[in-house]
């Protein structure tokens, strides 16, 4: 049995029958993860030893019938962003020292460590995780394992290559701007961004409460229950959010019947789409119709809000590297340099211009929700380009927010949203559907894309040769 091809929640089946146990399943999850290294590059670092460690000693738990909690013995990988105890934590950055204290976890790792997840490594990032793709001065270039002359996406590149190739079934990922959602869908899983706050997050993000934490799983079900184990509030967070009303895992059974969709496929025309990406997502719509939901096609009431995500990510660019030296700016990514300096030109003024915007948008969403439960478009409107441009080549834009208009306004709202793979386009490279709730209704997000797999009309795109 191909134990990298099943979902967490299929391993911990068969851990409580004995059918097979965390060991098998960190050798063969690791094993792809080596595989996969030279041409994909997921990883930063891999942490075979430890996981190796954590897994025999979940599998005495586990013959003893006393599983340490919701994930014991489930493989799972860290995005290079979040802090894992005894291990480095480098940001994709050539700026910092290896020889650093690093005797601590962020919350969510905190979390996986407690319930017993066994941590495979730590999962490549661009610089700080700045951009919408995944290459940095320190581990070069991630590539989509559907085509590795494609980009993964990013900035949580390597954490959606890594569930695609099956080296390990969950990764933690963080998304400031759609960093889960851009590579799960360009990688075929499932990414989820929570409402801001129901993941703790620390350190805090240079890019402020744009940041958020998430599950990247093979499917919506295991997303849930990762959910279940990361949420709930952490001291270290003075943003957090109280733990949630009920098991997100538990609510994943109400189906789509009744719930109002409003479907807008291009934001009332903001955005061109390329047709295989526009027919796999309206054909995944129409199946959301069939399965009970009131669908209407319709648009949110707002204009691109690109420019005040520029001023609120760019400043805090800035500030991240406010205090780096010449010699230490030098190293930067040449891109994150640039917006480094657009972001320090920025005045108070227009800072506060940007909130307004964001504050705006929150407002025209929040009264939007109170007429569809659910707003439903592409992920992104392309699919997987070239490695290792931060844009399409021929584009008339030079940042990544110019292919990226589905996603970073949600995080200026903070709003839960999905990617979900709905199918691929000519060339077999995936396409992703977004799911966008109001703030706090994450369940209703897991709900639909639960039931889309439930249907069959999202699932798992395994890539040739994995």
């Amino acid at each position: 049995m191909q134990l990298t091809d099943l979902t967490a929640g299929r391993l911990l089946d068969g851990y409580r029958k004995g059918e097979f146990s965390p060991v098998d399943a960190a050798e063969q999850a690791l094993s792809r993860a080596r595989w996969s290294r030279p041409e994909v590059n997921a990883f930063a670092r891999l942490t075979e030893e430890d996981a190796l460690a954590r897994a025999r000693e979940s599998e005495e738990r586990w013959r003893r019938g006393e599983p340490a909690g919701l994930l014991d013995g489930v493989p799972v990988t860290v995005k290079d962003l979040l802090l894992l105890r005894g291990h480095p934590t480098l940001r994709g950055s050539k700026t910092i020292s290896e020889q650093a204290s690093w005797d601590e976890d962020a919350p969510s790792v905190a979390r996986l460590r407690e319930h017993g997840a066994v941590f495979l490594g730590k999962t490549t990032t661009p610089e700080f995780g700045w951009k919408g793709v995944t290459d940095s001065p320190l581990t070069g270039v991630t590539r989509n394992p559907h085509d590795p002359s494609r980009t993964a996406g990013g900035s949580s590149g390597g954490s959606a290559a890594a569930v695609a190739v099956g080296a390990g079934p969950l990764s933690l990922g963080t998304d400031g701007g759609g960093s889960i959602r851009i590579p799960a869908a360009f990688c075929g899983i499932f990414g989820l961004k929570p409402t801001y706050g129901r993941v703790p997050l620390y350190p805090a993000s240079a890019f402020g409460t744009l940041s958020h934490t998430g599950p990247m799983t093979r499917d919506a079900a295991d997303a849930a229950l990762l959910l279940d184990v990361i949420s709930g509030a952490d001291p270290r967070d003075w943003s957090g959010l109280p733990p949630a009303p009920g098991s997100f895992t538990e609510a994943l059974g109400g189906g789509v019947r009744g719930l109002r969709v409003a479907y807008s496929p291009s934001l009332g025309g903001q955005v061109a789409v390329q047709p295989a990406v526009a027919s796999a997502v309206r054909r995944a719509v129409a199946r959301l119709a069939d399965l009970g939901a009131f669908v209407e096609e319709t648009d949110p009431d707002f204009s691109d809000p690109v420019e005040a995500f520029h001023a609120l990510w760019f400043s805090g660019a800035a500030r991240l590297t406010e205090r780096f030296s010449l010699r230490r700016r030098q190293l930067l990514d040449p891109g994150l340099r640039e917006i480094c300096a657009q972001g320090a030109r920025m005045s108070a003024l227009e800072y506060l211009a940007a909130v307004d915007v964001r504050m705006d948008l929150g407002r025209r969403m929040g009264r939007f929700h109170e007429r569809y439960d659910l707003l439903v478009t592409p992920t992104l409107p392309v699919t997987a380009f070239e490695a290792g441009q931060e844009v399409p080549s021929g584009a008339a834009h030079r940042r990544w927010t110019g292919w990226t208009p589905f996603t970073y306004p949600f995080n200026l709202t903070q709003q839960p949203a999905a990617t979900v793979p709905v199918g691929t386009d000519g060339d077999g490279l995936p396409v992703g559907m977004q799911l966008v709730a109001a703030r706090h209704r994450d369940d209703l997000v897991l709900r639909a894309a639960h039931a889309l797999y439930e249907a069959g009309v999202a699932r798992v795109l395994t890539p040739a040769g994995s």
